[in-house]
């Protein structure tokens, strides 16, 4: 190699090490920066954990000691308990109308009248035509009677036509025999013998007289029974119509009030299909039921015997108070829902309901005195598995013996899969001094924000704090509502 070429390659290889030496410096820096740059995310997420830890807190309630009550909410109508409608049994224009709307009414006291002159006509003429038939009777029974008398008579007439038969019979028979000795002559004979035919004759005679006597008797009886029968449908007639009459009267048949009027003076009534109400009589008025319609999901809770308290609009800071008397089984269906009529009794001596007034009830169905009560949220909530603070018990082993997966053992699946219903098993949780107790309770009974439990494991008093919610908890409900996708309707899908 040349000096020349010694010359040009010298620079050459200078540069050649400048540049390594940059470039491992430059190596350097980049290790040195992305060192740093890991510990400050390692520093940042371990403060923002313990921060996130620190700030987890609880919403807690006290346990109350209180006796809970199961209700079931109904609307319906007060009605007097006995109420009676007064009709008319006759047709006819109202001529008089003696009563009004609240007027107090005593039985047997008049409270309108039907105008009578049409019903007082045909009275009258009933009984023209009762009189007429009697009369006829009368005439009909005398003739009879004459012609009774005459069969005795016609019976004697026989009776003498026989003897004079007989009479001529028995000398016709002597004087043949006399005849044949030769102590009388023919003709005597020939005259006994027309003797004879004549009381023949006599006798036949006598026997019709006293058929015809008979006959006639019979008849006479006849016609006057029909006469007679005649004069009793007449009074039968005249019985009606004077019923009638007085039933154009019309009178209270109960002591009471009056609540409705449904005719007025000049109306008139028509009976000839329907009895037509004309007045309506609450019986006592300090005396109310509450017909309530219950639906079909609560009608089988309620029973007789249970407590009611209702409200109505004219008094809406008044509780009213009733028991139940009965539920009917008859159901009405409106629109596809299906309710059943509860019949509560309510006392009102102070005549503040009144009928008609719709009433907001409440049944009390079922209760727990004196019982432990926590707030439905309670058995609802459960913490997360690796915030908050730790409890007591921290695994459990599932039903095939494998430890799970939360550090709050079983309770730690989420109560939006299980139903809390009375009668069944949950878990509450105590804030007892920062460290919160698992308390196994039976729910004995339940109402819509409210439950009644007992402890079955750990103890449970009233004034313990129990958890309902967490901080954390209310973060991911916030978070799951804001990222919520949007449904094709224009609304937000629910997270449950």
């Amino acid at each position: 190699m040349s000096a020349t070429t010694q010359s040009l390659n010298a620079p050459n290889a200078q540069i050649a090490r400048a540049l390594d030496r940059i470039r491992a410096l430059l190596r350097n820096r980049f290790a040195l920066a992305g060192i740093a740059l890991v510990l400050v995310i390692a520093i940042v997420a371990s403060v923002v954990i313990v921060r996130s830890r620190a700030a987890t807190t609880y919403t807690t309630q006290p346990v109350v000691q209180q006796t809970l009550v199961q209700s079931v909410s109904a609307s319906g109508t007060v009605n007097p308990q006995n109420t009676v409608t007064v009709g008319s049994q006759i047709s006819g224009t109202i001529s008089e109308i003696d009563v009004d709307y609240n007027s107090r009414v005593h039985k047997g006291e008049v409270l309108a009248r039907i105008d009578p002159s049409t019903l007082q006509a045909q009275l009258d003429q009933a009984q023209a035509s009762l009189a007429q038939a009697q009369d006829q009777a009368a005439a009909q029974a005398d003739a009879a009677a004459s012609d009774q008398a005459g069969i005795p008579a016609a019976g004697a007439g026989v009776t003498k036509a026989q003897s004079a038969l007989a009479l001529a019979q028995s000398a016709l028979q002597r004087d043949e025999s006399l005849l044949v000795q030769g102590y009388v002559s023919r003709v005597q004979v020939q005259t006994d013998q027309d003797s004879v035919v004549s009381a023949q004759a006599a006798l036949e005679t006598a026997q019709s007289q006293a058929s015809q006597a008979s006959s006639s008797a019979a008849g006479g009886g006849a016609s006057t029974a029909a006469a007679q029968e005649a004069a009793v449908a007449q009074g039968a007639a005249v019985q009606q119509d004077s019923l009638s009459l007085q039933r154009s009267v019309i009178t209270s048949p109960v002591d009471g009030t009056v609540i409705a009027r449904d005719v007025s003076v000049g109306q008139t009534v028509a009976a000839s299909l329907q009895t037509p109400t004309l007045f309506t009589i609450a019986q006592d008025l300090t005396k109310m039921e509450v017909d309530v319609a219950v639906g079909e999901p609560d009608i089988g809770s309620v029973r007789a015997g249970e407590s009611v308290s209702f409200t109505v609009l004219a008094y809406p800071n008044q509780l009213f108070h009733g028991v139940v008397t009965q539920v009917r089984v008859n159901p009405t269906t409106v629109n596809n829902v299906v309710t059943y009529t509860v019949v509560t009794k309510v006392d009102n001596p102070q005549g503040k309901l009144l009928p008609g007034m719709t009433a907001t009830a409440t049944i009390n169905v079922a209760s727990a005195p004196n019982a432990l009560v926590v707030p439905l949220q309670a058995l609802q909530y459960h913490p997360r598995g690796g915030s908050g603070r730790r409890p007591q018990t921290v695994s459990a082993q599932t039903q095939s013996g494998a430890s799970t997966a939360s550090p709050w053992g079983q309770t730690a699946q989420s109560s939006s899969t299980q139903t809390i219903v009375a009668g069944g098993t949950g878990t509450i949780f105590v804030d007892a001094g920062g460290t919160l107790v698992p308390v196994a309770v039976h729910v004995n009974l339940i109402t819509g924000t409210q439950a009644a439990v007992t402890p079955l494991r750990g103890s449970l008093a009233a004034g313990d704090a129990i958890v309902i919610a967490d901080s954390g908890s209310t973060r991911a409900h916030r978070t799951a509502t804001t990222s919520s996708p949007t449904s094709a309707f224009g609304g937000t899908r629910g997270i449950h």
